[in-house]
């Protein structure tokens, strides 16, 4: 017997496990295909579908007890494949920017994808053991095991939710769900539905002959049904999220600093301080915005006079200005933005006339990056990467309030945490009106990264049905609407200003009033009580 589970001999459980890593590469191309950047709904479905179908075969396999071991292989197999291949891009910052030599880098990204699958692992594991016969139930029970394994991934440890499975629905048929359960939502409808076609498929005579068509039929029911019902207009007990809140004209800067000169005093540090601050002080729209840290240095470490000169060009007149810059202890410089708190932050700093300066403090800081684990500086120490041990800013922090919009900024991969922006959605009459990031990815060079963040941008937008102003160092500087579409864009790796015109929104999407008041326990709450009452059916059968 084989040494999976005993499914079969020596050669056929190799064959297995090759399907399985070859179905988990498949879900990390669902996310955003390399040849165009898009997000392809299906071949995400389809891959899971495979899981489905191996999970399922070990159940109804003669072996007893099931082997859940043979289906926390596979899984963990199926997701370490998935997630190395959706952030294999972590090599390029460790070793092309960080000096790790390749072998460690290309450990560390495999290592971190094996840890992270055993989330999933879990959840085959469990699947096997708890699940009916029972074609819908199964499929339930699938659902909600696999979504736990997505909050747990996107919670513990601080969380690195990266190519959660339900962003390859941003532009597919289920895209319906998006403001009504958020990204994990929709993540867990099509985990329902591949579970679902495949399940009804087996317990079919002829199943292999009639899966396939079978399955199909039942897509073509249920995802246009479902569309059909949650694509009007969210109304009733909460408010109708379209109302317009006015334009706004904005000037993203892309400075394209190559990521092995923006710390070079000579070099990137000079070029940043001289383009971005060129552009500031001849700016024409409304609102200019910068990158992420797009001024590299600490305002004492500041030219004399530069920050100075920014903050009186933006002091009077009918124009502001959104800054990325390390802020200290010491203060903002002489934008007059005083901070006696210690340690440094990543932040923005927004300049407009008549008012103090503003700053929002980056809340989700990324490990390794920005502040370092315990017992893992000894990792960091072999890389050669300005480091450094960063302070949070608070959770829900007030919206820049510039001509009637509420723009609520978010640095880096903080809109990964649609929970955590969703803090600011409690009270529709202050809900921010357009969302911004900044950010600097050049850490990843030109790679599927760059596609991948987009998407995450425009999930957002659409779970709280508003626009999302992207300025970032490499791209992609876009702005995108609040139905999710990019309107505006520059082209990645190039040096230019992008000039749009922004439509700020009000109201509340279903999801946006639940996860401010909630967060996500909703989704923990539900899944978790599938997962009681079909632990409580196992354990009342095997007493009969």
């Amino acid at each position: 017997m084989g040494a999976a589970g005993g499914a079969g001999p020596r050669s056929g459980v190799t064959l297995r496990l090759l399907g399985f890593g070859l179905a988990g590469l498949a879900q990390a191309l669902s996310m955003a295909a390399p040849w165009n950047g898009q997000a392809l709904w299906w071949l995400q479905m389809l891959s899971l579908a495979a899981l489905v179908w191996q999970l399922d075969a070990l159940r109804g396999s003669a072996v007893r007890p099931v082997p859940w071991r043979g289906a926390f292989l596979y899984g963990w197999l199926f997701s370490t494949a998935w997630l190395s291949g959706t952030f294999w891009w972590l090599f390029i910052s460790m070793h092309t920017y960080g000096g790790l030599p390749a072998a460690l880098a290309a450990m560390a990204v495999l290592a971190l994808a094996a840890a992270l699958a055993l989330y999933y692992a879990l959840a085959c594991g469990l699947f096997v053991v708890l699940a009916a016969r029972g074609v819908a139930t199964a499929a339930v029970v699938f659902a909600a095991l696999w979504t736990l394994g997505e909050l747990l991934r996107g919670s513990w440890f601080t969380g690195f939710p990266w190519g959660a499975g339900g962003y390859a629905h941003v532009d597919g048929p289920l895209n319906a769900y998006i403001p009504w359960l958020g990204v994990y939502g929709v993540g867990m409808v099509s985990a329902f539905v591949g579970a679902l076609v495949v399940l009804a498929g087996r317990r079919l005579p002829g199943a292999r002959r009639r899966a396939v068509p079978l399955g199909m039929a039942l897509l073509l029911m249920v995802v246009p049904a479902a569309w059909l019902a949650l694509s009007q207009p969210a109304v009733g007990t909460v408010q109708d999220a379209s109302a317009s809140r006015g334009k706004i004209t904005v000037e993203l800067l892309q400075g394209n600093i190559p990521q092995d000169e923006k710390f070079v005093p000579g070099g990137g540090v000079a070029t940043a301080l001289r383009w971005y601050g060129e552009q500031l002080l001849n700016a024409h729209a409304s609102l200019v915005i910068t990158p992420e840290t797009a001024l590299p240095l600490l305002p004492s470490q500041l030219p004399p006079g530069y920050l100075g000169a920014i903050s009186a060009r933006f002091a009077t007149g009918t124009q502001a200005a959104i800054i990325g810059m390390p802020v200290g202890g010491a203060g903002v410089g002489d934008t007059g933005a005083a901070d006696t708190s210690p340690g440094y932050r990543n932040s923005v700093i927004g300049l407009r006339p008549g008012s103090e300066p503003y700053r929002y403090d980056k809340h989700h800081l990324v490990p390794f990056g920005e502040f370092i684990p315990r017992m893992f500086r000894w990792f960091t120490e072999m890389m050669n990467i300005p480091l450094g041990d960063f302070r949070s800013g608070g959770l829900a922090q007030a919206p820049l309030l510039w001509q009637g919009q509420r723009i609520a900024p978010n640095i880096c991969y903080e809109d990964l945490f649609g929970d955590e922006i969703g803090a600011n959605f409690r009270d529709a009459a202050t809900a921010p009106t357009i969302l911004l990031n900044v950010s600097n990815i050049a850490w990843f060079g030109d790679s599927v990264a760059i596609d991948q963040h987009l998407l995450i941008s425009r999930m957002r937008s659409l779970e709280f049905a508003r626009p999302m102003v992207r300025a970032t160092n490499t791209g992609a500087t876009v702005v995108i609407d609040h139905q999710g579409r990019v309107t505006h864009a520059l082209p990645r790796l190039t040096r230019d200003v992008l000039v749009a015109e922004v439509e700020g929104r009000s109201g509340l999407t279903p999801f946006a009033w639940w996860v401010s008041r909630f967060g996500l326990w909703p989704l923990w709450v539900l899944c978790l009580a599938v997962v009681a009452v079909a632990a409580t059916a196992v354990v009342r059968q095997r007493r009969r």
